[in-house]
């Protein structure tokens, strides 16, 4: 009785302990403050804007003022309605692509750490093939080649060629798990091979995992930015990415028009710089060696 208490309670105290560390750590506090504060304008900020992000509303190259609280484009257009439109974009962007990757990365990393023998090397030569590829060549050559490019299109993308390292570390890690005496005994017991996985080896890697996943979704972001930077974003949406290019295409810093490519130049720092925080952050509080005291 008292071994199945401990054994119910152990996992329990060790997530209230972590939580615990999570609340009171500066560095998540800030990294998640940052992440969600531009996550909600961007949720909840197109509800209050009547204007579409292309449409042009006012004077050109108009400064910030009350009426446009981060001016006008060159034609006209309100920069602040398509900074609250790009968050939203590059948000579903990082969330899709990122979550792709993960998913690909997990089944890869799971299967050939688990089943090993030709399976593995099988899987091993797969991901070791996508590693090597220059990912962003590759992604300019698809996304060239595409006739209409979309938000949902250019995430797929993404994902699908950003996967290899966090299988190739969850392959590591589930080598050294699967022969683990719990996971000896959970095969005594019958249970299927995703079962143990699943409820076996995820959950004593779950701290990595949670931090993987941060870094899958501000890398996807980071990639989308770039692609729309050189002219390959989305033709049907506004991302942060095609606000700079369309600012640079149009010589705004020559003509002093910061405010055209300053805000979603920031907000794409602020928010891969703060996921960083949070991630680091999140490294000292899983690993009990790193906390501050």
């Amino acid at each position: 009785m008292s071994a199945e208490v401990v054994l119910q309670t152990e996992p329990v105290g060790r997530r209230n302990e972590h939580l615990y560390f999570a609340l009171r750590n500066p560095k998540v506090a800030i990294g998640l403050s940052l992440v969600l504060a531009l996550l909600l304008l961007g949720l909840i900020g197109p509800f209050f804007l009547s204007d579409s992000p292309n449409e042009y509303v006012g004077p050109k190259s108009e400064a910030p003022s009350g009426a446009y609280w981060f001016g006008t484009t060159y034609f006209g257009q309100d920069v602040f309605t398509q900074f609250v439109h790009g968050l939203r974009s590059s948000y579903l962007v990082g969330t899709l692509g990122g979550g792709i990757s993960f998913v690909i990365g997990l089944a890869v990393g799971f299967t050939a750490g688990y089943r090993g023998g030709l399976v593995d090397e099988v899987l091993n030569m797969i991901t070791n093939v996508v590693l090597v590829l220059p990912a962003l060549a590759v992604l300019i050559v698809i996304s060239s080649y595409l006739e209409v490019r979309g938000v949902v299109t250019q995430a797929v993308i993404i994902g699908v060629f950003s996967w290899p390292w966090v299988a190739r570390a969850v392959r590591a890690q589930t080598f050294t798990l699967a022969n683990r005496d719990y996971v000896d005994l959970a095969r005594l017991t019958g249970k299927r091979s995703w079962q143990i996985i699943v409820r076996e080896i995820m959950p004593n890697m779950a701290s990595y995992l949670l931090m993987s996943m941060i870094l899958l979704f501000g890398g996807a972001i980071l990639f989308a930015a770039m692609l729309d930077f050189i002219g390959l974003g989305p033709a049907n949406a506004v991302s942060l990415g095609t606000m700079m290019q369309q600012s640079m295409a149009w010589s705004s810093l020559h003509l002093g028009m910061w405010w055209w490519f300053v805000p979603p130049g920031l907000a794409i720092t602020l928010i891969v710089g703060a996921l960083y925080i949070t991630n680091v952050g999140l490294d000292e509080v899983f690993n009990p060696k790193l906390r501050e005291m």
